[in-house]
């Protein structure tokens, strides 16, 4: 059971491994997160022990021995130290659609059995063997199939909005102005801005910070300053990818370390 003494901020140490559309964090943690909201869904796979959610402010929060949590859903996580892994979903992927579909509307799941249990050897064994980037990015991407389904190239996400996303991506270090962006899906800024979304459930300028933060942080995981990171990454300063990953990820870029 855990503890119902108020719980430190989360700090976490570990991994983080990226691929398009998708996340795999796994390390240790401890502690309790901030409020917060993500583009991406969640999958929360602690080992040998239980998280809690909450998702209403005034709630005591739910345990969970695996979670799948809906894209841009407020909520705060806390945890006793313990190993744990998070997968991170990008709703408009294929797998991101199946996993939406599986799980309908319902803010945070349970993971049923004996998927979770699946899911957590998998990510434990791959860990343990110290295995390389290419193999823990395939371990991760493997785990998701085992909740979503084998993998598909195929989306129901509209072909303006791909090949806006693809002309976002390629361009995500620099400035991104919605109107060269809407032109590119031949669409006008306001068309677009709606049906952006409207297929992604996200608006156009936090999708953009979204991905900033996801270059900023696979920069620190490569070992660069959290600084140098948010210029590479396109932030104007390390203050405002700080701001953005608070608001993101609930807690302080500093306290995510790599190992």
């Amino acid at each position: 059971m855990l503890a119902q003494a108020p719980h430190p901020a989360m700090q976490a140490a570990g991994r983080v491994y990226f691929w398009q559309g998708g996340s795999l964090w796994i390390g240790h943690g401890q502690g309790r997160t901030q409020w917060h909201a993500h583009h991406a869904h969640q999958i929360t796979l602690p080992f040998g022990g239980t998280c809690r959610f909450r998702s209403e402010e005034d709630g005591a929060g739910t345990e969970f021995a695996g979670a799948f949590l809906q894209s841009e859903r407020k909520h705060q996580l806390e945890m006793e130290p313990m190993e744990v892994a998070q997968l991170f979903v990008e709703p408009e992927t294929a797998e991101g659609q199946a996993l939406h579909r599986r799980f309908a509307d319902v803010d945070i799941s349970h993971l049923p059995e004996p998927e979770r249990a699946t899911m957590a050897a998998m990510l434990t064994s791959a860990r343990r063997a110290n295995a390389d980037d290419q193999a823990m990015i395939a371990t991760g991407r493997a785990a998701i199939a085992v909740l979503a389904g084998a993998p598909s190239a195929d989306t129901e996400l509209d072909a303006r909005v791909g090949k806006a996303i693809e002309f976002i991506r390629a361009r995500i270090t620099g400035t991104i102005k919605l109107s060269e962006v809407a032109a590119v899906a031949s669409l006008s800024p306001g068309r677009f801005r709606h049906l952006f979304v409207q297929e992604t459930g996200a608006a156009f300028r936090p999708y953009v910070l979204w991905l900033r933060l996801n270059v900023a942080i696979e920069s620190s995981m490569s070992g660069d300053s959290w600084t140098d990171a948010a210029h590479a990454a396109g932030f104007s300063d390390s203050a405002h990818l700080s701001r953005t990953f608070k608001r993101m990820f609930g807690l302080n870029p500093a306290t995510l370390v790599r190992r």
